[in-house]
């Protein structure tokens, strides 16, 4: 099998500082392809992308010879294949594990395929996240390709993998999915197509060491472990390697520990995800512990409005933003008010417009001792990074 299997390929990436296209571009790069792209703005995975030709706002332009790929978050703004008809593509050029659910399967992907690489056996990975001990969202070897799937615009229904993990199942896109019974059929049809399959709520937790913390990465470390030992690696061996795993960016990831306050930032945008990241703040601090959220996609938003504030209700202190738009556009009455509100009594609670207002509200709320959490899909680590730089300039 080839190395280089796009060689000759020119790709014109639009979206591609988004968590997902940023991974695909650096895979087709190392894969033989000529590959440059464009996004509306910068991002924390364009640092992924050193040496790639990438526009920034405006129109994109693709140059003259380039075939385009495009993200879900911009389509219509050019005529392309889709996200899911390319990453299908990759995945069929290689014995592949791919890696879906609600919760989890960012980690859970980035676990095997860092096993993998511990082990010696040459993985490529795709993840929706920077880990920082393979060097970034994307990497190639010889040999299984692991792969974060997304059924929120059910592009993992396209993938065709050897191995398919399903960490855990909740409705969680509702402008997808109109039920968790719609939701559990599409997951099944995805299932029926693959050879071998893990199902994580069928497993155990974990009770071996690890370096990450919290109840949850034990559920993603069993589903981890399971897909290797059907992958053919020894699960002794597989155990003392994932022992040494130390996290993804933006999962509980301390940003900064300044003046006795320490600033943690992390990916978690819905009620399951919220609540498990505070719980495990909670275990993290004997103090004040302040939650920073920034509602993603206004349909979440309003479905789930009383059960994202009851999940900030495990802080001691909750400020929200407003909502960020995903993949639906502005509905009327829906903003980050809707999620304030929920949030129980004598829970301190905070409105903050946007991120600047955000930092700011934190950092006049903060004392020494506190533990600090920033929230979101979007852009909440510049929170975290604002909060940070402001307690040093105290």
């Amino acid at each position: 099998m080839s190395d280089t299997p796009l060689a000759g390929r020119r790709i014109y990436f639009v979206g591609i500082g988004g968590a997902g296209l940023s991974a695909y571009a650096n895979v087709a790069r190392a894969w033989g392809a000529e590959v440059r792209g464009w996004d509306l703005r910068e991002t924390i995975f364009m640092d992924t992308l050193a040496g790639v030709e990438i526009d920034v706002g405006g129109d994109p332009r693709p140059p003259d010879g380039f075939e385009i790929v495009v993200s879900s978050a911009h389509t219509g703004r050019l005529e392309g294949r889709t996200r899911a008809d390319f990453l299908a593509e990759l995945v069929s050029l290689r014995r592949a594990i791919v890696v879906g659910g609600a919760h989890g399967k960012t980690t859970t992907a980035a676990m095997i395929a860092f096993v993998l690489r511990e082990l010696g056996a040459e993985p490529s990975w795709i993840v929706g996240g920077v880990v920082p001990q393979l060097g970034g969202n994307a990497g190639v070897g010889a040999g299984w390709l692991v792969v974060e799937g997304d059924e929120s615009d059910r592009s993992i229904a396209f993938l065709r993998p050897e191995i398919a993990v399903l960490t855990n199942v909740e409705l969680d896109h509702h402008a997808t999915f109109a039920s968790a019974n719609e939701l559990d059929r599409f997951f099944e049809s995805w299932l029926a197509e693959v050879p071998a399959v893990v199902r994580g709520p069928e497993l155990a937790s974990f009770d071996g060491e690890l370096s990450v913390p919290g109840a949850h990465n034990r559920r993603n470390a069993a589903a981890a472990l399971a897909a290797l030992e059907l992958a053919g690696i020894d699960r002794v061996d597989a155990e003392a390697a994932l022992a040494r795993f130390s996290g993804v960016g933006r999962r509980f990831e301390l940003v900064g520990d300044v003046g006795g306050v320490r600033v943690f930032d992390d990916y978690a945008h819905n009620p399951t995800e919220i609540a498990a990241t505070l719980e495990t703040a909670r275990i993290e601090t004997e103090r004040r512990l302040l939650a920073v959220y920034q509602p993603h996609v206004y349909e979440r938003t309003r479905q789930l409005a009383h059960e994202l504030g009851a999940a900030l209700g495990l802080a001691d202190g909750a400020i929200v933003t407003d909502v960020i738009g995903g993949r639906d556009a502005p509905r009327p009455g829906v903003t980050g008010k809707l999620v304030l509100d929920k949030v129980p009594a004598g829970v301190r609670r905070g409105w903050a417009v946007n991120l600047t207002d955000a930092a700011a509200l934190a950092l006049s709320w903060v004392r020494p001792g506190d533990l600090v959490v920033t929230l979101g899909v979007g852009e909440p680590w510049r929170i975290a990074r604002s909060i940070v730089e402001g307690l040093e300039n105290r």
